[in-house]
């Protein structure tokens, strides 16, 4: 792997679990450089486009309210726009597999090109090859882990606070021996 590439701390907020019925409504994003410097934050709220099937319970843990979304952006321009911010970077995301499902459905929905870097680095797989030999952690969730090592958590579950969250579990996980 590149050790020169920036990585992009990734976030998403979901209108349920299923990407192939559910939609991204939030995303956020840390991008650092190789040495782990903040290069460039963002967060953008996405306009749903199918409320009906949204699961009650992710609107609730993600405290969507339409008040604080008539700004939002349509989902091609918000693709546009991460495609753009995360042009060659690695992607860093606490439990990957739920958070690319969505942008790779994203991005093949919209036609927006993916332009990150093929490697993806997930933080509950490093979790579970730092911690998981010696039982350290008893769960892998990131309000778990960011307890564990004293992360500040405030507002879990906007996007913007959990890549940040994310970036500095990653940050303890690295220096872990």
């Amino acid at each position: 792997m590149n050790q020169k590439k920036n990585l992009a701390f990734i976030d998403i907020e979901t209108t349920g679990l299923n990407s192939e019925i559910h939609e991204i409504i939030e995303i956020g994003g840390v991008i650092v450089s190789p040495d782990l410097k903040i290069v460039e934050e963002f967060e953008m709220k996405v306009k749903p486009e199918n409320l009906a099937v949204a699961e009650p319970e992710a609107l609730r843990i993600n405290r969507f309210d339409p008040a604080n979304w008539l700004f939002a952006v349509s989902l091609p321009e918000a693709m546009k726009t991460f495609s753009e911010k995360t042009k060659d970077t690695i992607m860093v995301a606490q439990n990957i597999t739920f958070d690319y499902s969505f942008l790779q459905k994203a991005f093949f929905n919209t036609g927006v090109p993916n332009l990150m870097h093929y490697h993806k680095l997930d933080t509950i797989s490093m979790a579970f090859a730092k911690l998981g030999k010696n039982g350290d952690a008893q769960k892998y969730s990131l309000g778990f882990l960011c307890n564990m090592f004293g992360i500040d958590y405030k507002y879990a579950h906007t996007a913007l606070a959990d890549a940040r969250a994310t970036y500095e579990l990653f940050k303890k996980l690295v220096a872990l021996p």
